[in-house]
């Protein structure tokens, strides 16, 4: 299918009519430059932080030029939409700015700091399932029941095109941009970006990035047809949708090059890495497309990788971080059994802090030992810098006649 097809339902002029349209509300995100992940990954790698938009996400793109476009009867009956989220809160603010009434259906599993945020913009909350696709029936009937306008978080052309005002911004900053990374959920984003990137520039790479627990996308892109999803499993909530819209889908079949699958343990990583290479903050969904450098075929390239969104609540993103400070060599926890007699312990400190390895944490504890009458447990915990780090700390223990058992 020619592109020229597409302008009949989503255009370019459709995107750039959505900028003007937004552009009083909407933050402009600059592009940062990653010298850390450029050299990591071997390309020219920089981000486009959507996650400093006012509602945390890119997702009031969409929902504020939907929104702007209703008539005054739709606005009046009041609005309705099912998220998981980021579309929450898009289209809960575009109400507040605007003085319409917003319902939101969230799936119960819903992070308390979504929930929390779409209820300080005015809007009424009803959790409803534990997927998206469950709030989104949910939605629907109350449409019906109330008469409510319905607002769709991403099958919907003029939220496709407010989404699409993120390639704008792009390809003003660095026109020469090879590739652009996009995390995909129901395809909404993905959908707007690739038709205005294309538009402007039809050799650049639109790359699509999933959970592998919540793939329905690349399945459907893969079998041809759209994929339903019996479940989800990803902690990448905001992008945990079972069956993806059938307008994003027949736009992606054939202007997105390629979707990149990814499972959780990248998502930490990447989370990490944005925190401490970057100081920004990333939901899971947010970090699918900077954990998705890793798996790039190209070389020497500019790639932009969106962060979509950071609206993560402090407790996960505090068990996020620890997990990264593990997979990416910076903690590093084993057990080692000790004689029971004066010095072991002091012993093994001293080995410790030769080889530059800060302890954390220690547990010295008899009754972990099945032989206890003549040995100890010893759990330790230390801060160390890298995984060669650790090499050279097992390698040297074992040398000294210590057995370890390597926890995390």
């Amino acid at each position: 299918m020619s592109l020229d097809s597409y302008r009949k339902s989503l255009t370019l002029q459709d995107v750039l009519d959505a900028k003007e349209r937004i552009k009083s509300t909407c933050t402009q995100t600059k592009l940062i430059y990653s010298y850390d992940l450029s050299k990591e990954y071997n390309n020219e790698v920089y981000l486009k932080p959507e996650n400093l938009q006012v509602t945390g996400s890119f997702k009031i793109r969409g929902a504020l030029n939907k929104i702007m476009l209703l008539t005054d009867a739709e606005k009046n009956k009041g609005l309705i939409a099912s998220s998981a989220g980021n579309h929450a809160q898009g289209v809960a603010y575009s109400g507040h700015a605007l003085g319409i009434d917003v319902t939101i259906v969230m799936p119960k599993t819903t992070p308390l700091i979504k929930v929390a945020a779409t209820k300080n913009w005015g809007a009424t909350v009803v959790l409803a399932g534990d997927v998206y696709d469950e709030a989104y029936e949910e939605a629907r009937k109350i449409e019906k029941e109330k008469g409510y306008t319905f607002i769709h978080p991403f099958d919907d052309l003029d939220v496709m095109a407010g989404q699409g005002t993120i390639a704008l911004e792009i390809l003003e900053e660095l026109a020469k941009t090879d590739v652009i990374l996009v995390p995909i959920g129901g395809g909404g984003l993905i959908s707007g970006i690739a038709v205005a990137a294309k538009a402007i520039n039809p050799h650049i790479k639109v790359i699509g990035v999933e959970s592998t627990g919540a793939q329905a996308m690349k399945l459907s892109m893969d079998s041809g047809k759209l994929v339903h999803l019996p479940y989800v499993d990803t902690i990448a909530d905001g992008a945990a949708v079972k069956k993806p819209g059938h307008l994003a889908f027949d736009i992606i079949k054939d202007y997105v090059d390629e979707i990149i699958t990814l499972d959780d343990h990248d998502l930490i990583e990447a989370i990490f890495l944005l925190v401490e290479k970057h100081k920004l903050v990333a939901e899971a969904t947010g970090a699918l497309s900077v954990a998705a450098l890793r798996k790039l075929k190209v070389k020497n390239k500019k790639v932009v990788s969106i962060i979509s969104g950071g609206n993560i609540d402090v407790l996960t993103m505090s068990s996020l971080l620890n997990h990264g400070l593990y997979s990416r060599g910076r903690l590093f926890c084993f057990s080692v059994k000790l004689k029971d007699t004066p010095g072991q312990l002091v012993k093994i400190a001293e080995l410790l802090a030769n080889l530059g390895a800060n302890i954390v944490k220690l547990d010295h504890n008899q009754f972990k030992a099945l032989d206890r009458l003549t040995y100890v447990a010893l759990e330790v915990t230390v801060e160390v810098n890298g995984h060669h780090h650790i090499k050279q700390i097992t390698e040297t223990l074992k040398d000294e006649g210590y057995h370890l058992d390597i926890l995390y």
